[in-house]
């Protein structure tokens, strides 16, 4: 079985890195090249970054920032943010982009993804589709920062993605983002089961125990986690820690926390002085991965 990812997510506007919820308000956070060097060292398996501010500027990432961001990553880096064409995909990759996200295109020129994926691989052509429950049970796509709706289900966007040739699919609920409510599992299962490429859950963790039911409940392959990260304590190693008894997890650390008490909502339990005292005089080595 193939490990489970934990992607670190991070959204752009105006160049400065926010926190995003419900698509419609955003607090900023701050620089870019600081978040993806904190992400790639706390043991992200992947970094997104996405810009939503290209499409309506009718521009793709800047190539200057993308390319400093690449310097701060070991691990894949995935860009988005206005892309409609094979050059700019071309272009991006050269500044250092593993794989990049088509959101809005998939919509207007699904064509796109299949001249993309013939050129660079579908390994490296991810489907972001934005997704909001209009009423129970029924979902629509939006484009355009999730203002404009499409008339058109998820699940038949990514059928209709994934037969062009998208390597993966990126599900995001609206009504979800940022509200630390957990990920919206029936809409993430009813895409992982009508498409064969792994499935992205976003918007709405509040705690690792939601990405462990976004595994369980939802089918999903992989998490793309924000706000999370950016604003409690926990690491990306802490959350996996949570997770790698219940799941094939990658941990390519020796902070594993294998002795650590963790409690329901994933935090750290504290030890007894004894066992605090000893760390105190406990050398690590630094790491370099």
């Amino acid at each position: 079985m193939l490990s489970k990812r934990i992607i670190a997510s991070i959204i752009l506007k105006d160049g400065i890195v926010v926190q995003s919820v419900g698509f419609k308000h955003y607090l900023p956070i701050g620089s870019p090249e600081i978040a993806v060097e904190f992400l790639d060292a706390w043991g992200a398996d992947e970094i997104v970054v996405l810009d939503i501010c290209a499409s309506r500027e009718n521009r793709t990432m800047d190539g200057e920032l993308l390319s400093r961001l690449a310097t701060k990553s070991m691990v894949p880096l995935t860009v988005g943010g206005g892309i409609n064409s094979v050059e700019m995909i071309r272009q991006l990759i050269r500044k250092g982009a593993d794989k990049v996200v088509i959101n809005r295109a998939a919509i207007d020129n699904p064509g796109l993804i299949a001249e993309a994926a013939k050129i660079f691989g579908n390994q490296c052509i991810t489907v972001s589709i934005d997704a909001k429950e209009i009423e129970k049970g029924r979902y629509e796509v939006f484009v355009d920062s999730g203002q404009v709706g499409t008339g058109r289900d998820p699940v038949e966007v990514a059928q209709s993605s994934t037969a062009q040739g998208a390597g993966e699919i990126l599900i995001r609920s609206i009504n979800r983002d940022g509200s630390k409510k957990g990920f919206d599992r029936e809409l993430i299962r009813s895409v992982s089961e009508a498409v064969d490429v792994p499935v992205v859950a976003a918007g709405g963790c509040g705690n690792p125990q939601h990405i462990a039911d976004a595994f369980r409940e939802g089918h999903a392959d992989a998490v793309a986690v924000g706000n999370f990260f950016n604003f409690t304590e926990h690491s990306v190693t802490v959350t996996k820690a949570f997770l790698e008894p219940h799941f094939p997890i990658r941990l390519d650390t020796y902070a594993t926390y294998e002795h650590a008490a963790l409690g329901g909502d994933g935090r750290l339990e504290k030890q007894s002085d004894v066992v605090l005292e000893g760390l105190r005089f406990e050398y690590h080595p630094k790491e370099i991965i």
